[in-house]
Formats: structure tokens, C-alpha cells, sequence
């Protein structure tokens, strides 16, 4: 039994935020209705995003609302609070954070304090100094992005169709994306078969036209189904006429011009950044000790090392690999002794669990669990009915590949209601054409009634044919 009101602060509300409240709700119900229980989860978003589904969004398959979860709704018995956390004192159980209030009021941050603290904030993308990737780069990591890069592909070639300057041209229809794991794989093959699809609508554009460009730093790409799964996908994509450079750097994307390490140069409207991610800023203001990394260093109990009521899991925590040794490290299905768990959503999602119960069964003077969860192993898409697997040591391509990749995730995208909504689109787009729509000027609602009012809608960048800022 909890003796005292215990207060349990979440913050984030990504995989392991949302299912690690989601278990506590599960696990804690009757304290909470007795008040013994506070649990508060500080997030920037109301939702949680569902990010294995974001090619799928980008290339219309589902729509955007689907690939989110509210919060609000599957953690009715949380506080939700809208806002950032910008530095935690452990020592005092204090937490900053600003919220959209304080920055309308203009008061600074407020102070939350707390009993237990679960630090789930995620990771941001890993960029390097690109001359031009500020200016010119879209990362693939939120649904805002995903959705924003099928708007721009599509009016890339609205550009293209109707431009007579032939360099115009050919930049709007090269894309070029950088980073070989599954969020840059994934990105490009489903929308190189959505824009392959949508260019039999345009009199003048035919699918050879475009140029499909994907840039790897290492030798391989989608380490995580293999090596013979990573050389088949290299294949499919070039048979597709989509350039695959391996071993190959973006040097540069100044004065969108893509300059790649191996010499070649391409005139581009359309870079795509997804070259790794890495722990969110906030660890950098917190009390608590970190690795060379900077993740969180973790116990096999999901408790932050050297500390108490600290908590952690999925991108920002360092947990150790219990399982690891006994299988294939080339594989990608496990690991060396004293390696650290994949910051991927397959751990995440199992730690929260975990994670969950254990809070639990410390207010309760309980036993603490471990984590082991030996990798099970990979599965990507390719575009409509492509795909590549390696699952339990087997090895799957093409269309059983592409079917477990949605039968697998369709397990695993949260709450009855996305995954009826989820199922009932593609049951729909099996049976009527694809949406070749670009909703870009939802980017600026206000442009045409500004427009009409008298003022001056704003400028977009990416709308000029020119390129220039």
C-alpha cells in the first residue's frame, strides 16, 4: 500500500512517456481514485506520434490525424501539461518548465515539484555542419515534417510541369536523402512510388524524369535486417533507378546546390536529412550522470545509476543489454557483453512496461524487475507491396515482407480505435486510386485573408522556382 500522496512526474510524452503512464494508470488505479497518486506528464505535444507509420503518411497511404495518439484521451487520469521542461534539480525534486501560458504571460518558468521522475524526452535529429542544411534541409521525425515533405515533393513537380527553364526544372526534380536507416530508406521508397504514381497525372513529367538520390556515410544500409537483407534493398532501390551511394558524404547543400563527397553535384530544391538522432537538449541541465553519449546511464532496473526516484528508458537512457552475447551482432538481431539496449521503438515500447511496473512496485516496497528482451527482429518498408525482413532469423523480401511490416505494426500503433481507423484506410486505398493532393497552403492558413485584408501574405522559400531567399 502507498502510505503517502507519491507525485510521479513523466516527462515526455513519447513511446516510453505515454506507455509508461498508460501502465501506471493500469497498475496504480486504485491509489489514484483514493488520491494517494499524482501523476503529471510534461510534453511539447498533445499527442504521441507514431513514427514507424510517418512514410506511410508522407506517401498518402494514411492520413496524418492516424498516425497520432491524444494523450488527453488514453491518459484520462493524468495531468497532461502542455509545455518543455528546461532543467530538473533531482536533488531539490524540482523541475523548470515553461508552458504556452507562461510564454503568452511572459513569466518565466514555473517550478514543479515532484517525488518520482521519469525522464523520457526522446531524441531530436543529429546534424552535422552542412553549409546549407539549416537553410535549406527537412528532417523526417514529426508528422508535421512527414506531411510538409509530400506537400513539397508534390509542388516540386506542379514546378517542373510548368516552368520553361530547363535547370528550374531538373532541380525540382531531384531529391536527395541523406542517411541509410530505416527513416531514410523508408521516406524515399514510399515517396519515390508516390510521386512514381502521381506523375501519370502530368502531361509532361514522366517518373524517368525524376531523380531519386540516397546518401550513406558507411557500406551498408538498414543494418538492422542484415547484410544480406541491406545488399537486396540496394538492389531493389537501383532497379527502381533510385542512386545509391554508399560510403558517400553531403559536404554541402549551399545555394541548393548538393555537393556529395565523392565529387558528384547535384542542383536540388529537395534535401532530406535523416542521418541519425541523438538525446534531447534537457539532459544537458539535469542533475543526473550521463555517458560519453549523453544518454542517461541506467540500471537493468530502468533506474538512473547512483540515484533514487530517478527513472529512465528508450532514446535518452543508456540501458545495459542483458541478452546480449549469445547472438550475431552482423545480423542485427543481438549483441556484444556490456553493449547497451537499440534506441529504437521495439525496446522502448518493452521498457515502459517495465518501467511502469517497477514504479509501482517500489511505492509499494516491492521487488524490482529487469529488462531482457532479446531483439526479435526487423522489418521495413519499401513502397506498396515491397518490403524486407529479418525476423527470428528468417529472411523475408517483397510482398510477405511488405505484409508483415503493416500486420506488425498494426499490432503495435496504440488504442482499438488508430488501429481500426488505421486498417480501415488501407482497406479503402486497396480499393480506389491514391490521393496525389498537395495540401501546402495549410502551411499558411492566414496567406489569402491577409491577402484580401490588405497586407502582404507570407513568403515561402520553397514556392520560389528560382530558389532564392
Amino acid at each position: 500500500m502507498v502510505k503517502e500522496r507519491a507525485r510521479i512526474l513523466v516527462v515526455g510524452g513519447g513511446y516510453v512517456g505515454m506507455y509508461t503512464a498508460l501502465r501506471l494508470q493500469r497498475n496504480l488505479k486504485r491509489e489514484l481514485q483514493r488520491g494517494e497518486v499524482e501523476i503529471t506528464v510534461v510534453t511539447p505535444d498533445p499527442y504521441m506520434t507514431y513514427q514507424p507509420f510517418l512514410p506511410e503518411a508522407a506517401a498518402g497511404s494514411i492520413s496524418p490525424r492516424h498516425v497520432v495518439v491524444p494523450l488527453r484521451r488514453v491518459l484520462d487520469r493524468c495531468r497532461i501539461v502542455i509545455g518543455e521542461v528546461t532543467s530538473i534539480d533531482h536533488g531539490k525534486r524540482t523541475a523548470a518548465l515553461t508552458t504556452l501560458a507562461t510564454e503568452e504571460e511572459g513569466t518565466g518558468a514555473q517550478q514543479l515539484s515532484y517525488d518520482h521522475l521519469v525522464l523520457a524526452p526522446g531524441s531530436i535529429s543529429r546534424t552535422l555542419p552542412v553549409p546549407g542544411l539549416a537553410e535549406h534541409g527537412i528532417g523526417f521525425k514529426t508528422v508535421e515534417e512527414a506531411i510538409g515533405l509530400r506537400n513539397h515533393v508534390i509542388e516540386q513537380m506542379d514546378i517542373a510541369s510548368s516552368t520553361r527553364d530547363p535547370a528550374v526544372r531538373d532541380a525540382a526534380l531531384t531529391f536527395v536523402f541523406v542517411g541509410g536507416g530505416y527513416a531514410g530508406v523508408e521516406a524515399l521508397a514510399e515517396l519515390e512510388d508516390m510521386a512514381r504514381y502521381t506523375a501519370r497525372y502530368y502531361h509532361n513529367i514522366r517518373p524517368a524524369d525524376m531523380k531519386w538520390i540516397l546518401v550513406e556515410a558507411s557500406d551498408r544500409i538498414l543494418p538492422e535486417v542484415g547484410e544480406e537483407m541491406g545488399r537486396y534493398t540496394v538492389t531493389e532501390l537501383r532497379r527502381r533507378n533510385i542512386d545509391v551511394r554508399l560510403g558517400t558524404r553531403l559536404e554541402s547543400c549551399a545555394d541548393r546546390v548538393a555537393v556529395l563527397s565523392d565529387g558528384a553535384r547535384f542542383p536540388t530544391r529537395t534535401v532530406v536529412w535523416t542521418a541519425g538522432v541523438k538525446p534531447h537538449p534537457v539532459l544537458a541541465a539535469v542533475d543526473l550522470p550521463l555517458n560519453e553519449r549523453g544518454r542517461l546511464i541506467c540500471t537493468p532496473e530502468l533506474t538512473i545509476e547512483g540515484t533514487t526516484h530517478a527513472w529512465a528508458a528508450g532514446d535518452a537512457a543508456a540501458v545495459p543489454d542483458v541478452t546480449a552475447g549469445g547472438t550475431s551482432r552482423a545480423e542485427g538481431t543481438g549483441g556484444e557483453p556490456g553493449r547497451e539496449c537499440a534506441p529504437n521503438a521495439q525496446h522502448a515500447v518493452r521498457q515502459a512496461r517495465v518501467l511502469g511496473d517497477n514504479i509501482a512496485h517500489s511505492l509499494r516496497g516491492e521487488p524490482l524487475e529487469t529488462y531482457a528482451h532479446k531483439y526479435a527482429g526487423s522489418v521495413a518498408s519499401l513502397g506498396l507491396h515491397k518490403g524486407v525482413a529479418y525476423v527470428y532469423g528468417r529472411r523475408l523480401k517483397g510482398y510477405p515482407a511488405w505484409f508483415m511490416h503493416r500486420v506488425y505494426h498494426l499490432s503495435r500503433v496504440p488504442t482499438f480505435n488508430r488501429k481500426a481507423r488505421v486498417l480501415a484506410e488501407w482497406t479503402l486505398a486497396g480499393l480506389f486510386k491514391r490521393e496525389i493532393v498537395s495540401l501546402g497552403s495549410l502551411e499558411h492558413p492566414r496567406a489569402e485573408f491577409e491577402l484580401a485584408a490588405g497586407g502582404k501574405p507570407p513568403h515561402d522559400p520553397s514556392n520560389n522556382p528560382k530558389g532564392s531567399s
